[in-house]
C-alpha cells in the first residue's frame, strides 16, 4: 500500500522529506522540517546563477501537511504584529537583531557556499543562542521563532543573492522595528510601494 503525502511528510528521513517538498521542474537543495511543524524546501531559483527558491509546508490544526507555499513578506510581517502586541519589547529587540543579521549577510558566491548555507546544519549552528533567548515569542503568532529566523536568513540571503543592492527585506524590519503605520508596513510586505 502506497503512502500518502500527509503520511510521507510526517517521516523523519531526508528521502521522504525529499518526496514531500518534490517540485516538478525544480530542482530541491535542502529539506529539513523545523519543529516537527514545518518542512523547508531550498531549490535551485533562475533569477541568478546562485539563486535560491525557499518553499514551505506547515502542519495544519488538523495533523494533516499543507500544500506548498511560498513564504510572503506579508505573512512574515502579521505574525511579527502579533508578536509585538503581545511582547513589545522583546518583539523589538527581535527585529534589532534581524536587522544585524541583515548589514552581515553576504551574497551566495559558489555552489557549494549555496549547498551549505541552506542546510539545516549551518542555520542551527548559527542562530543557536538567539533560539533560546527569544523562543516566548513562540508563544504568540503563527510562526516559530526557530522558524521565523530560519526564513529571515534564507530570504535575507536570496535578495542579497539576486541583487547585492536588494532592500525589500530590510525596509520591511525597520517599518515594523519602527513602528509604522499598518498601511506602510502592508504596502512595503506586499510589494505595492505605495
Amino acid at each position: 500500500m502506497q503512502k500518502d503525502i500527509h503520511e510521507i511528510c510526517n517521516g523523519k528521513n531526508e528521502n521522504e522529506l525529499k518526496k514531500c517538498m518534490k517540485l516538478k521542474n525544480h530542482n530541491l537543495l535542502n529539506v529539513f522540517k523545523v519543529n516537527d511543524n514545518y518542512i523547508i524546501g531550498i531549490y535551485e531559483g533562475s533569477l541568478s546563477k546562485y539563486d535560491i527558491l525557499i518553499k514551505y509546508r506547515q502542519k495544519q490544526k488538523n495533523g494533516k501537511w499543507s500544500r506548498i507555499r511560498t513564504p510572503k513578506h506579508i505573512h512574515w510581517a502579521v505574525d511579527i504584529l502579533m508578536k509585538i502586541q503581545a511582547e513589545p519589547e522583546l518583539t523589538k529587540k527581535f527585529l534589532n537583531f534581524l536587522l544585524e543579521q541583515w548589514e552581515k549577510i553576504e551574497p551566495i558566491q559558489d555552489e557549494k557556499e549555496r549547498k551549505k548555507r541552506t542546510s539545516i546544519e549551518y542555520l542551527v549552528k548559527k542562530y543557536s543562542n538567539q533560539l533560546n533567548g527569544y523562543h516566548k515569542l513562540s508563544r504568540k503568532g503563527e510562526y516559530s521563532v526557530k522558524f521565523l529566523i530560519f526564513l529571515a536568513e534564507l530570504l535575507m540571503t536570496q535578495e542579497k543573492t539576486n541583487r547585492e543592492d536588494a532592500y525589500m527585506f530590510k525596509k520591511l524590519l525597520q517599518a515594523l522595528e519602527e513602528g509604522d503605520n499598518i498601511f506602510n508596513i502592508v504596502s512595503i510586505a506586499s510589494h505595492t510601494g505605495r
